[in-house]
């Protein structure tokens, strides 16, 4: 409603957003692909029985260069020459530890190197070249090459050759394949990967003597185990990470010297066959191999930074729901504390602000004139309508009912405008699409008899609730603004008395200056300057009035973007309440404290959040991801419940809730996203008004009545839990004292 300055709304930063989370994915989906590296324990893929390798193979020795076609040559150690082999390295912990060993000994050895890992510790990929080791290729992952299609084994074996030659400056030319063992293990489907391994140039080496030192069967056992028999010559695997390595450490320690003793040598697997050593690394493949190191970091510190980030919007979350819970108790014990019978606490004033609401003006009209409030005036300022608002409610010729009419000039100047006409100190601002309770008026105003209070706040209910979003919006009013509301009135900090229904004292209205234009948001700008002006705003949930939600996610997009991108404005506006005192310093370390964390900066998080639950979906446990979420949605729907019982609302939306996870909690934070954008840009937003189809008026059409007058000299808040009535012309009225 009204004129604003328009700016072409921004649209490119949709485009860095989308990029930005693809990124983000990318990223922990490549640390979640790092970090499911398997230990030799952990066993193959299942992959289907595909028969032995051809018997070259299977008889032959440990070292094998596949040639072209169905060649195969094989290689063994020369007598009393022993090619120590570790695998799945390197580890920061025990991998040290071994080339310690190695050092004590002079011996030396070949490390079989995970390639992720190689990126993550290039420190120690280094040391071992640098004390005459060599290092041959362990797949990126740890991966069992059977089971790869061709495109991934050529990626898992170029992506560790690209991070040894970027760690070491080497271009690794030896291939352990992870699972591997003896060549008698090996099926058709393992020599069919070690053949394309071989075309891209890598000399497989199997093992004569496998440890098993994964299994921890003890040092003696594993020492055991690497001593060849006579003076026989032999590759012995063992392993340097997957797993605590002690007993490894300790049983090389004892193997070493005693097979020196018997005259054995340990080299490496080239030095053993008499080849080159490990050739030096192509510039491409060192420049490479850093670039992926670099991602993979990245992705590693995204991943811990969003899992920090996840437990610290958890426990926000939590202290939040504590907050709202406790508030909502200690709030009502406040209004049972506080009951009475209704008192008379002086003439009223309506003020209703319109343009183009022809749908619903006449039942807010009726509503607001059935009133069992006496002394009740209505003012409807007509801001220019071009559907015959003001016509329509001149045409109802109702008593104490006024018609204002000015050219469209904007909400805060129509409401401004009736403020001004209208007789009386207690004034009650309302939607022109906003049906009341009977009620209604008189239980808004009772708090006003405590001098202190300038303001009252309404409970504003969702009358088209019908559809799926409809239930949503119902939800979200019950759970979120009322029992924001009554956290912010037990704090004295309420941000918002809504536009829907409020009330305000004239002086109040005459400390803040009247209701401010320059936001789009003047109902929550207004009641800042309320509150700074020294006045308390209260929360009233027994004065209900029906309101129509937006009925396409259009619409929605476009009233949460004005209400936003105005409630941002309203707490730049007033932030310097943070340093003041009073009213005014409840309003800003509390309330705006409250508002820019859980309405701005989480909000902005949200994508990562759902980016983050993409990947926990694909690379976490299955049963902590189920978890997780049941726990979140159980714990939803029990807050739910609860707020849904304090209105006095079936549980009957609840099966909806899940579903608002998908489409409707998106959408709030792309809202969110969208206004800080346009805010930091500093430009103007347009107002963006919703179709009313008047179904608040069918709405409260179909209501029950309220009960007997005589219920209502009970405390307001004993009623919460009935069913909120319609607007009825047979329904009693109540005798409300006049002092």
């Amino acid at each position: 409603m009204g004129k604003r300055v328009l700016r072409r709304e921004p649209r490119a930063h949709w485009v860095l957003l989308v990029l930005a989370m693809g990124v983000l994915l990318a990223e922990l989906s490549l640390n979640g692909y790092v970090n499911h590296v398997g230990g030799e324990g952990d066993g193959p893929a299942p992959a289907p029985a595909s028969g032995p390798a051809p018997a070259a193979v299977t008889g032959g020795a440990a070292v094998q260069r596949l040639g072209p076609g169905t060649a195969v040559s094989t290689r063994g150690m020369p007598a009393k020459t022993i090619a120590l082999t570790f695998d799945d390295g390197p580890d920061p912990r025990w991998t040290p530890a071994i080339l310690d060993v190695l050092a004590r000994h002079r011996a030396h050895a070949t490390f079989f190197q995970v390639g992720s890992q190689v990126n993550e510790h290039p420190e120690i990929a280094r040391r071992v070249l640098a004390e005459g080791h060599e290092i041959g290729v362990h797949t990126f992952s740890h991966a069992d090459v059977a089971a790869l299609p061709h495109w991934r084994l050529d990626a898992e074996l170029t992506l560790t050759t690209n991070a040894v030659a970027a760690a070491t400056g080497r271009r690794p030319v030896l291939l352990r394949p992870p699972y591997s063992s003896k060549p008698a293990a090996v099926t058709a489907a393992d020599h069919r990967a070690h053949r394309r391994a071989a075309e891209a140039g890598y000399l497989l080496v199997l093992t004569d003597l496998d440890t098993a030192d994964w299994r921890r069967p003890g040092a003696d056992a594993i020492a055991a185990a690497a001593r060849p028999r006579g003076s026989a010559g032999a590759v012995v695997m063992m392993h340097d990470s997957g797993g605590d390595r002690a007993q490894t450490v300790a049983a090389l320690d004892r193997l070493v010297p005693a097979l020196q003793a018997r005259g054995y040598r340990f080299v490496t697997v080239s030095e053993g066959l008499g080849l080159s050593a490990m050739p030096a690394a192509s510039t491409g493949q060192k420049w490479r191999g850093h670039a992926f190191r670099a991602a993979q970091s990245a992705g590693a510190w995204l991943a811990d930074a969003l899992t920090l980030l996840m437990l610290v919007a958890v426990v926000l979350a939590a202290l939040r729901l504590l907050a709202q819970l406790v508030s909502a108790r200690l709030h009502l014990r406040r209004l049972r504390r506080e009951s009475g019978p209704p008192a008379y606490v002086g003439p009223v004033s309506v003020i209703v602000p319109a343009f183009n609401e022809a749908a619903n003006i006449a039942a807010t009209v009726r509503s607001l004139v059935r009133s069992d409030y006496p002394g009740v005036e209505v003012i409807v300022v007509d801001d220019g309508s071009t559907d015959g608002t003001a016509d329509i409610v001149a045409r109802l010729g109702l008593p104490g009912v006024h018609v204002l009419r000015q050219r469209n000039a904007g909400k805060p100047t129509a409401l401004n405008h009736g403020i001004a006409y209208a007789q009386h100190d207690i004034l009650v601002l309302v939607d022109g699409d906003t049906v009341f309770e009977p009620d209604a008026v008189g239980r808004l105003v009772q708090p006003l008899r405590d001098p202190r209070v300038g303001a009252v706040s309404g409970n504003t209910k969702v009358a088209n609730r019908g559809g799926l979003l409809g239930r949503w919006q119902h939800l979200e009013y019950v759970i979120g603004f009322n029992l924001d509301r009554r956290m912010f009135d037990v704090a004295e900090c309420m941000p918002t008395v809504p536009g829907a229904i409020g009330a305000f004292r004239r002086r109040a209205i005459g400390d803040a200056g009247g209701v401010p234009a320059d936001t789009l948001a003047e109902d929550t700008d207004f009641t800042m300057a309320v509150l700074r002006a020294g006045w308390r705003v209260v929360y009233e949930p027994t004065a209900v009035a029906w309101t129509e939600a937006p009925a396409s996610l259009r619409q929605l997009w476009r009233q949460r973007y004005r209400w936003c991108y105005g409630t941002m404005q309203a707490m730049w506006k007033h932030r310097r309440a943070l340093r003041e005192r009073g009213p005014a310093g409840r309003l800003g370390r509390r309330g705006l404290g409250y508002l820019l964390l859980f309405q701005v900066l989480l909000p902005l998080t949200a994508p990562m959040v759902d980016v983050y639950a993409v990947y926990g979906a694909f690379f976490l446990e299955p049963a902590t991801v189920v978890a997780t979420w049941a726990g979140f949605t159980a714990v939803q729907a029990a807050t739910a419940a609860y707020a849904l019982h304090l209105d006095g609302e079936r549980w009957t939306p609840l099966w909806s809730l899940p579903l608002q996870q998908i489409v409707y909690r998106q959408l709030m934070y792309l809202v969110v996203i969208q206004s800080t954008v346009m805010a930091l840009l500093g430009g103007r937003l347009r107002w963006h008004r919703m179709v009313r189809t008047g179904a608040a008026t069918a709405h409260a059409g179909s209501r029950p009545e309220w009960p007997a007058p005589q219920q209502l000299a009970r405390h307001p808040a004993d009623l919460v839990n009935r069913a909120r009535p319609a607007v009825s012309t047979q329904r009693p009225r109540v005798r409300w004292p006049i002092n």
